[in-house]
This record gives structure tokens, C-alpha cells and sequence, in this order.
């Protein structure tokens, strides 16, 4: 049998005094067991994004990963979701293993979700992003009639704002100045919501193309009368 003091010891920088202490040792390094590690940190944050409105009913979603793989299962979470939520003051919640950020505005609810392990600020500060730029284009009036109204506007907010998970985007002046970009004047023309896309404010005034090269109405150069 082999004696106590043949045992190996472990070296003192690898948790030595830890063990004699009853402490736990370092994290692991390269090459040493792997004990407890913290979750490694991930781009794909956001679970799902979407938009009910005062009676729970979905205006606006997207989801981001296979959690909730059908339309039928997205609907109960969004239910349940909606219980939860609509009728406390807390920014936050707990729901099935997700964390769940809130913003309520008039007739809307807007929800941000992630895992139970994301960080509740990242979260918040995507809810933030999406409320303000959603304020931008509809002048203020974050409700149901204007968003049905301008729905389109709404989705290519979200998209410039979360792509498959991945947060893109949250400064709001950014996310409208993109979607003013993406749009152009010929769809803005087009569509409804160019009136609130559009304040010179915030962004470059798109060029009219189609008077752009038409003669000026005032000479750029004094006119000469002959002697």
C-alpha cells in the first residue's frame, strides 16, 4: 500500500491551497480537467421578438430559433405570456425557462425573449431600440391603428434591428436612417408610411430623381442683353 506521503500533491498554483482551504480552485486552464464552467457567451441572444395587442392578440412576430417550432405552440407561449404580464407595472419576467422583457404603449404590448441565462440589460436595451424606431415612423403614436397601417415599416425595422437571433442594431437614429436607405424613393412613393420615415431632422432628405436633372427655373449666371 502506498504511504500518504507518496501521494501526488497537486502543485500550488493549480489549486493547492484551495483544496486545503475547502475553496473552490481556479477555473480549469487549457490542458486541466474541466469542472463547473460558466455558459459560453453566444451572438444568437434573442429567442423572439412580437408585438400583441391590448387583448393578446399577435400583431407583429418573429422567431429565432426552433424553441417553438410550430405556429400553434408560438400562439399559447404568447398567450401565457400575455397572462403574465398584462397586468403588472414589472419590466421583467420569467416564463418556462425564458427571460421576457416588456414595454406596454397605448393598445400594445411589445415583448423581447431570450434564455434564462441572457443578460436582462442586452434584452431591455433591443425592447428600447425597437420602441423608439417604431415611435419614428409613426410620429409618436406607438398604437394598434397606426402599426396595422404600417406594418411593413414595422418588419424592416425589426429586421434591421435582430437577424436570426443576432442583434444588429440599438441606436434608433441608426435603425431609421438603414430603413430610409432600403426603401428608396420609389417604394417610399409607393407605399404608406413615407411621411414618417422621412424627417430631415434625423436623416439625409432623399433626392427627387425624377427633377434632379431638369433646368433650373433660376440662371445660375446673370443673362447678357446685347449692346
Amino acid at each position: 500500500m502506498q504511504r500518504p506521503e507518496a501521494w501526488p500533491r497537486p502543485h500550488p498554483g493549480d489549486g493547492a491551497a484551495g483544496t486545503q482551504a475547502r475553496i473552490p480552485a481556479p477555473p480549469a486552464q487549457a490542458g486541466e480537467p474541466s469542472g463547473l464552467r460558466l455558459q459560453e457567451p453566444s451572438l444568437y441572444t434573442i429567442k423572439a421578438v412580437f408585438i400583441l395587442d391590448n387583448d393578446g392578440r399577435r400583431l407583429l412576430a418573429k422567431y429565432y430559433d426552433d424553441t417553438f417550432p410550430s405556429s400553434k405552440e408560438q400562439v399559447i407561449f404568447e398567450k401565457n405570456v400575455f397572462n403574465k404580464t398584462s397586468r403588472t407595472d414589472s419590466e421583467i419576467a420569467f416564463l418556462g425557462g425564458m427571460t421576457i422583457v416588456y414595454k406596454s404603449s397605448m393598445d400594445l404590448f411589445l415583448y423581447v425573449v431570450g434564455s434564462s441565462q441572457e443578460n436582462e440589460l442586452i434584452l431591455m436595451s433591443v425592447l428600447i431600440c425597437l420602441f423608439e424606431s417604431l415611435s419614428h415612423i409613426l410620429r409618436r403614436n406607438v398604437e394598434k391603428r397606426w402599426l396595422l397601417e404600417n406594418l411593413d415599416g414595422a418588419f424592416l425595422v425589426l429586421d434591421e434591428i435582430v437577424d436570426g437571433g443576432v442583434i444588429l442594431e440599438s441606436d434608433p437614429q441608426q435603425v431609421v436612417q438603414k430603413v430610409n436607405f432600403r426603401t428608396g424613393p420609389g417604394l417610399l412613393a409607393s407605399t404608406a408610411w413615407p411621411a414618417g420615415l422621412l424627417r430631415t431632422q434625423d436623416t439625409a432628405e432623399v433626392p427627387d430623381l425624377q427633377n434632379c436633372c431638369s433646368p433650373s427655373p433660376r440662371p445660375l449666371l446673370p443673362s447678357l442683353t446685347p449692346l
